[in-house]
């Protein structure tokens, strides 16, 4: 939205600044509009791309990242650009990951119910929807060529795709607090989950290197990554 600031005009110098109360009130109601509109938006995922983008301003590298919104809107940051997204068309269930190809050119949307949804060179190798789920996914991760991913859901099941290996899972196993993320390995031969009450379970390459599943938390973990 571009703002235009109005020029001094000599004539308007007996006008009231505050100006009319009918223009006060579409200033409110624009307001209003503009917050509530940002409430709805909850992000869900942010994901860094494997590469960097040359600033035009300095010339020198700078992060980039996209961030995923539970209505699949896109937002890209860091001179990239949106490579599509699921903003405005309908969805089953709300979106809740997110995951990039190799050379940054593309990525995953994951839903909750385990539905996939593939833009630039990211290709679609499979997906949960329509196939009834234990609990629902709540992240995903890719493998390092980007030519497969992993989804898991809430009680630790996973669901593998493309070249991306099952090493393992927690599905069918009591969990004290549910799994809400997932991170792999660099060379993809593994990867670990968390549990929202920091508990970790690695599987594959992936080492056990501490959690704070014994530890009282203020508020629950959310998410993990490398």
């Amino acid at each position: 939205m571009t703002v235009t600031r109005a020029r001094h005009c000599p004539t308007n110098r007996g006008a009231h600044r505050r100006g009319s109360a009918p223009a006060r009130r579409r200033i409110f109601a624009l307001l209003v509009g503009l917050a509530t509109l940002a409430a709805t938006v909850v992000v869900t995922a942010v994901v860094p791309t494997p590469v960097t983008v040359a600033s035009a301003a300095t010339g020198k590298a700078v992060p980039s990242y996209w961030l995923v919104a539970s209505d699949g809107g896109v937002f890209a940051f860091g001179g990239l650009a949106s490579l599509g997204s699921m903003g405005g068309q309908h969805l089953n269930k709300p979106i809740v990951g997110m995951a990039a190809t190799s050379d940054g050119q593309g990525y995953w949307l994951d839903a909750s119910d385990g539905g996939i949804f593939a833009f630039g060179d990211a290709h679609f190798y499979g997906s949960m929807g329509g196939t009834p789920l234990n609990q629902p996914v709540v992240s995903m991760a890719a493998t390092p060529d980007g030519k497969g991913y992993w989804l898991v859901a809430s009680d630790g099941g996973i669901f593998a795709f493309g070249d991306a290996p099952f090493y393992g899972s927690m599905g069918g196993v009591p969990l004290n607090q549910p799994v809400v993320g997932m991170a792999t390995t660099k060379d993809g031969g593994g990867y670990w989950l968390v549990a929202s009450d920091g508990g970790i379970f690695a599987f594959g390459d992936a080492t056990f290197h501490g959690s704070t599943g014994s530890l009282t938390l203020n508020k629950p973990i959310v998410g993990m990554g490398l």
